[in-house]
């Protein structure tokens, strides 16, 4: 590495929350890639979304695996102090499930199987909103791990297809990721929205039942981004080039062989990551039914985010400033980093 691309501040600290798509940079880390691109990266566990946001606007991390709604909220001040955030690469698309407790759950189809109910989410939908009607107080109690998630907009979403009103029919209640498969089994909550592994871990522990994904309701959608602040790109545009390139090879090494997939859900496994979390999964299962999850494709494109932006205008009650969101999205340094590592 020349030291005219040697990356300004070489020694990072990238925040995470246990999740399958935060493999990209652990993946960079345990593999070398970052190593290759001159970086020193120490990976920062952390619980909860609201706690990663807020460490990252403090400048207490470099960069941290975000929420795809999560830049734009942070940059609008919809979740804490206004802070102008960047989203220039896509760390996973797809991911998320949605399950419910055997109570609410019973009969209902396998997202993608082959009947009515497994090829389209709202016949699930309609049997929930069926039993719902029919049992009537206490309302459920469903969870989701952020107000500014995917997970939060698809569950509202899914109970929208039989014209529930997720405001007045449920009660959503936000829960780290890693909290929900024992709040489901202690019968604290009726069902939730996460990321995997963890609803395909309560399916496998018994304690509930996958009744739709979020590769159903929004396909391809971008899940996660590496969120750094714009102040932050403005100071170290050579490590952000550095880091975009060490997680593009990091995704690229990822698709080459299966072996390598194996290899990834091994290093995720490590007790600093997931640990235990994956004791279910022989191998990263990318690409498979019924989750879809994806590691590719890590461009982000503002149009993609369509979904989001318009429940974020909802919840504001008008429309979004089309520039702000195009810049929160902007391709403009990932196009910059994946030139330079073809130069």
């Amino acid at each position: 590495m020349s030291m005219s691309h040697a990356p300004e501040r070489p020694r990072l600290t990238l925040g995470f929350v246990p999740l399958l798509d935060a493999a990209l940079p652990i993946i960079a880390r345990e593999g070398g890639f970052f190593a290759a691109e001159g970086l020193d990266v120490t990976l920062s566990r952390e619980s909860a979304w609201s706690t990663l946001r807020d460490k990252l606007a403090a400048g207490l991390l470099d960069g941290a695996q975000l929420l795809a709604p999560l830049p734009l909220a942070m940059s609008l001040g919809l979740s804490g102090p206004p802070c102008d955030t960047l989203a220039p690469l896509v760390l996973g698309r797809n991911g998320n499930t949605l399950v419910l407790s055997h109570r609410w759950a019973q009969g209902m189809a396998a997202p993608y199987d082959d009947t009515p109910g497994g090829r389209d989410p709202a016949v699930n939908a309609r049997d929930f909103a069926a039993r719902l009607r029919h049992r009537g107080a206490p309302r459920p109690r469903l969870a989701m791990v952020h107000p500014f998630s995917s997970h939060h907009f698809q569950l509202r979403d899914w109970l929208a297809l039989d014209g529930l009103d997720p405001d007045a029919d449920v009660e959503l209640v936000a829960l780290p990721p890693s909290r929900m498969v024992e709040a489901l089994e202690l019968g604290r909550i009726d069902g939730f929205c996460v990321g995997e592994p963890w609803g395909t871990q309560a399916a496998h522990r018994g304690g509930g039942r996958i009744v739709a994904t979020g590769a159903q309701l929004w396909p391809g959608h971008p899940e996660k981004m590496l969120g750094v602040t714009r102040q932050w790109a403005e100071r170290h545009p050579l490590t952000l080039t550095a880091m975009i390139r060490a997680l593009i090879a990091a995704a690229d090494w990822l698709s080459a062989s299966p072996e390598h997939r194996r290899q990834a859900r091994d290093w995720l496994a490590l007790p600093p990551y997931l640990d235990r979390a994956l004791d279910h999964l022989p191998t990263l299962p990318l690409g498979e039914a019924p989750v879809d999850q994806r590691f590719t494709a890590l461009r982000p494109e503002a149009g993609q985010l369509g979904a989001v932006v318009e429940h974020l205008a909802r919840q504001l009650g008008g429309s979004l400033d089309r520039n702000r969101i195009d810049a929160c999205y902007s391709a403009v340094h990932f196009d910059a980093a994946a030139h330079q590592g073809c130069a």
